[in-house]
């Protein structure tokens, strides 16, 4: 059987230049201003909606059976994770220059290693698939107790929220090497594309904690 990852290569640039367009024109309008005062007042609220976006987007890659369908679920993605993006961006852009870029550089870098220690091995890593649901579970729990009891997730959640974003890499580059069939591959990019949203985002608040 083949297996998507040539097909996964081509749409990460197609999934990089999406955001980038969504993210340039909600600022030129000055959506990203508007949306990020609102959501300031409680990040809580868009770290979970990383987590939870990342669970529908591995649901969505396993269940959907058409290409339209993957294609559909891609797009929305593209768009949720540009809006959660954007009041993070605009922060980090004020308050902490050169943040964001090296942000980028560090994720870029953490994601080729992990991607190539995948490709390299070749070791079926799908032991990681509990591991990560687990600890998905905890960190919701963790950020609707900080909603709740109004306590802050600090630098060490980030730490750990990283840890298991790269963990997240392992097994979905696993899972398009050895599981993934070549008719699924929009459905595999997706998956990907979450653990990458989800380790540049916990990566930025590190860098942003740093500079306060």
């Amino acid at each position: 059987m083949q297996y998507v990852q040539p097909d996964v290569g081509n749409l990460q640039g197609v999934y990089r230049k999406g955001v980038e367009a969504i993210e340039v024109a909600l600022f030129q309008t000055g959506v990203a201003a508007a949306i990020a005062a609102p959501l300031m007042s409680n990040w809580l609220i868009v770290m979970g909606g990383f987590v939870i976006g990342g669970w529908l987007a591995s649901r969505w890659a396993h269940n959907a059976s058409s290409i339209g369908m993957q294609y559909a679920g891609l797009g929305l993605y593209v768009l949720m994770q540009s809006i959660l993006f954007a009041p993070m961006l605009y922060i980090a852009q004020a308050v902490a220059p050169g943040a964001i870029e090296s942000a980028a550089v560090v994720t870029l870098l953490g994601f080729g290693g992990l991607t190539a220690v995948a490709f390299v091995s070749r070791k079926d890593f799908s032991f990681l698939g509990g591991i990560i649901k687990w600890g998905g579970v905890m960190a919701l729990v963790a950020i609707v107790s900080g909603m709740i009891f109004g306590f802050q997730l600090g630098t060490f959640f980030s730490i750990a929220m990283v840890g298991l974003a790269g963990a997240s890499v392992l097994w979905d580059t696993s899972n398009v090497l050895h599981h993934f069939p070549e008719n699924r591959y929009v459905g595999a990019a997706l998956e990907l594309f979450a653990s990458l949203a989800l380790m540049f985002w916990y990566i930025l608040r590190l860098f942003m904690s740093s500079r306060d």
